[in-house]
Parts: C-alpha cells; structure tokens; sequence
C-alpha cells in the first residue's frame, strides 16, 4: 500500500479476444525520478490465473515515471498453439509509460488481443 511519499503501481491482463484473464505473462516495473533521469528496474512478476499481478515491487520515493513491459509473446504463441490457429500475436510485448505522483494508487489493466491493445487507469 502507498504512503504520502510514494506511489503505488497494480495491474491485470484481460484477452479480449478470448474473454478471460491472461495468465502467464512476466511483467516487468521500473521507474524514474524524472523525465529526464535513467530507468531503474525494480523487478517483475507474471499474472496468475486472474491475469492479476499481485506481488509488483513497491515504488521509490522518488517516482515520477513508471514503465510496465508485459512479455505478450509467448502467451500468444501458446494460445494459438491451444486454439490450432496458427496465428500468434503482432506485438512480442507491449510497454506503458505513465506519470506518477506521491500517495496515488495506479491500476493499470491491459486488454490484449492478438492485434492491438488498450490500455487506462483502472480503480
């Protein structure tokens, strides 16, 4: 949970074009103190079965910018293995920049599908 001093970052996966939770894809948090400061990576998970990332690293004090790469592929190389399409996905990972300010909570869910995604701040 946040503190006046930092931010808070969660997120989940939906595949919209099967209609349920993404499970198994690594995700990846990193965040900077400024626009113009280098990424710091703070370390990762993967969805579970709910397609939710429960366990993200907590935020430095000083985030002003984080990044979430979601590794999409091989979830779709695998769906389409189980659906005996042939057609994997167009992005290999999609990645989302947002700002961040001290004390806020941000969700941030994904809809993915094999050609194009969404993505907002979530509640």
């Amino acid at each position: 949970m946040s503190t006046d001093t930092t931010a808070s970052v969660s997120t989940h996966i939906l595949d919209t074009s099967a209609g349920r939770p993404a499970a198994g894809v690594a995700v990846r948090l990193a965040a900077r103190a400024g626009r113009h400061a280098d990424w710091t990576a703070l370390g990762g998970s993967a969805t579970d079965a709910d397609g939710r990332c429960e366990d993200l690293p907590a935020l430095p004090e000083a985030a002003t910018h984080v990044r979430l790469d979601f590794a999409v592929e091989a979830y779709f190389e695998e769906a389409a293995e189980n659906r005996d399409s042939g057609a994997a996905g167009f992005f290999p990972e999609v990645t989302v920049t947002f700002a961040v300010v001290p004390g806020e909570h941000y969700h941030v869910p994904l809809l993915l599908n094999p050609f194009g995604y969404s993505v907002y701040r979530g509640s």
